[in-house]
């Protein structure tokens, strides 16, 4: 390769790498696998060891980790929290025991251990006592995430027998059961689901709102001592010490006399990563000894003295038997291709996704056809490749079905995605979600009826759909499962106050396409009841703002579909009041825009919302030129920045008080 090619071909394997660690490290949000981020690495790597008058201080491949958020209070790290230098076969893995080899003559032993895939920490503790921790964030700074950390039930708040003065690096991660849990209860929810363990528990860790944390059920694995007022000789006797000293979970270890000897264990951990709660990417290989490790020392980013195996992500062969479309909580129809059963990362697999319509497009897949199938971060089963030279003759192409194949209602594609999507309002597939998204704050608002009570009540075959609620009785109900007399009283009392709540919370309780609550209730100040909208013309909709043409046809097409007329039907003979209760002092604010950032000290975000909706105004999530005015309260953050950078008018909240007087 020429130097000015070498050049072209760095750039842009920089600029790639630079994208995908932020979506990694930044955002929580990955959009291609470890192992191909890694190799791309890796590529990036070899060309800039070829070709060195082109390596820049801040490539990549001289970092470690993402940049700390400034969310967060920055914590220098005393030692730094070093990235691994990766091998991906057997050969690269038996090199690395030849370097070892020459640079330290005579006896060496080396630790295999698994490697969690989850988000790097650093715990200190002073006097035994839990003091603070950090995340990595590029491994010389990374972001104070304390009290986050107290919510994790493995983190000990105290020591036995500790050194005056301990940091230890362990990794926060998400058990895959808890993960498929949370995915579960945020689907019925109609939440985007997470992408994968890891990511679940960065996004969780760097939450701003401890409590939510908490909710996430983090865990805590500790496997290296970083620093401590104590003298240790091998990396095994810090893991017993840290076991000793009372935490719970410290990384499982094997020593062995060569890199050679490591093989076999490496290969046993990946042939058994399913049956580990957590998920992992790779085995790690260090030497024991810390004298050794000392001598050998570290490059700029990595150890000297351990690298990390990789696993590559099994793939397969299999026959495509049929393609079936399933309806999730959300009425999204997602393809499946059932495939003869293989073996693959340790579970026999008969399904893989094929995600959307656009999907099969773009890979062609057709019954019949021979596929490669993989599991996509270790969890799901996907369709990645279509061997074309063995497609049977006769074949079609497969679409998506123009119906709903639970209950028959028209599908139609979301305009800013490739999603299909059910339009039925009780289309049995949707019903957990629909329910609980009927009785939730944005909704009708009704009191203890969450994710857990609607399962139950839709499991003992009570309700089917959200009209059914207002036909409950108390002594059904009490009968449930950790319900009682009490609780059914109670939930039957707020159903029945939620009849009241009219025709701003109804209408956004129905989960109409694009009318959440602040549509909803600008369609009730436009409509005295949800009758005169139904009868309203497809032009007047569209001359209301936040209406426009798409959110007009939404509502169109749920009026007139005949499972939307017979909810209504059952909701106006249960007495639920279908008139508006909104009322607009004055327009000061027609047409207006504002976003709200930072925190105030007289109102909530969503009290300040409120007010804004009150004298007609919007209050957006997002700044943009659109954007007449950013209140920005104590702590502003990038809405602040961003607005300042568009010219728009930032109001204090003392000028945002004289505008409401």
């Amino acid at each position: 390769m020429e130097a000015n090619e070498a050049k072209e071909k760095i750039e842009a394997l920089r600029a790639q790498a630079e994208e995908h660690a932020r979506r990694y490290y930044d955002e929580d949000a990955p959009t291609i696998s470890d192992f191909e981020y890694d190799r791309l690495l890796r590529e990036l790597l070899d060309l800039e060891n070829a070709f060195p008058q082109f390596i820049t201080p801040d490539s990549p491949t001289r970092r470690v980790g993402g940049r700390p958020s400034d969310k967060f209070a920055p914590v220098r790290h005393e030692v730094p929290l070093e990235s691994l230098t990766d091998v991906f076969s057997t050969e690269e893995l038996l090199a690395f025991g030849e370097r070892i080899a020459e640079a330290l003559p005579g006896d060496r032993q080396f630790d295999v251990e698994p490697k969690i895939d989850g988000l790097s920490i650093a715990v200190e503790y002073r006097g035994g006592v839990f003091w603070r921790g950090a995340t990595r964030g590029d491994g010389q700074t990374g972001e104070d995430v304390t009290e986050n950390l107290r919510t994790i039930r493995s983190l000990p708040r105290k020591l036995d027998n500790a050194p005056e003065r301990l940091i230890v690096r362990g990794e926060v991660f998400m058990a895959k059961d808890t993960f498929a849990a949370l995915n579960r209860e945020r689907e019925i929810r109609g939440e985007p689901l997470l992408a994968n363990p890891r990511n679940a528990a960065a996004g969780s860790l760097r939450q701003l709102d401890p409590a939510v944390a908490a909710e996430r059920r983090l865990d805590l694995i500790v496997y290296n001592i970083q620093l401590a007022s104590r003298d240790y000789a091998s990396h095994a006797e810090t893991l017993e010490d840290l076991k000793a000293m009372g935490f719970p979970k410290v990384i499982p270890y094997r020593l062995y006399g060569s890199v050679a000897e490591c093989v076999e264990r490496i290969a046993w951990i990946g042939e058994h990563r399913d049956e580990f709660e957590y998920e992992m990417d790779g085995a790690v290989i260090k030497l024991n000894s810390l004298a050794q490790r000392q001598a050998l020392g570290s490059t700029a980013k990595a150890p000297r003295w351990a690298v990390a195996y990789k696993y590559p992500p099994e793939k397969k062969p299999s026959r495509v038997l049929d393609i079936v479309a399933q309806v999730g909580r959300t009425g999204v129809l997602t393809p499946k291709a059932v495939v003869e059963p293989i073996r693959l990362a340790g579970t026999t697999v008969s399904n893989a996704t094929l995600h959307n319509q656009d999907f099969i497009d773009k890979l062609d897949i057709r019954v019949g056809d021979t596929v490669w199938v993989q599991k996509a971060g270790e969890i799901i089963p996907e369709v990645v490749e279509v061997d074309r030279a063995r497609r049977p003759e006769g074949t079609e192409p497969y679409r998506l079905p123009a119906v709903c194949p639970e209950c028959g209602s028209p599908v139609v594609r979301d305009p800013d995605g490739a999603a299909m999507r059910c339009t039925g309002a009780e289309c049995p597939a949707q019903q957990l979600r629909a329910i609980t998204h009927f009785a939730s704050r944005d909704g009708m608002d009704i009191d203890g009826l969450g994710p857990a009570a609607v399962e139950g009540l839709v499991n003992a075959g009570l309700i089917s759909t959200a009209a059914d609620l207002y036909y409950l009785e108390a002594q059904s109900v009490a009968a449930l499962e950790r319900m009682g007399k009490k609780s059914a009283e109670n939930l039957i009392a707020a159903i029945e106050r939620s009849k009241s709540q009219g025709m701003a919370r109804l209408l956004s309780a129905f989960g109409i396409r694009q009318v959440g609550a602040a549509a909803a209730r600008t369609l009730a100040r436009r409509f005295p009841n949800i009758g005169a909208l139904e009868e309203a013309s497809f032009f007047e909709l569209t001359e209301i703002p936040d209406v426009g043409p798409v959110t007009a046809q939404y509502l169109a097409d749920w009026f007139a579909s005949p499972q939307s007329q017979h909810q209504l039907r059952l909701l106006r003979e249960a007495g639920v009041s279908f008139d508006s209760r909104e009322e607009i002092a004055d327009t000061r604010f027609a047409g207006k825009t504002f976003v709200l950032t930072g925190t105030l000290a007289r109102h909530t975000r969503d009290e300040a919302k409120a007010l804004i909706e009150r004298f007609g105004g919007k209050a957006s999530g997002s700044v943009s030129k659109k954007t007449d005015y950013v209140v920005a309260g104590e702590a502003a953050g990038s809405k602040l920045t961003k607005a300042q950078s568009l010219g728009i008018p930032v109001l204090s909240e003392e000028e945002f008080e004289a505008m409401l007087e």
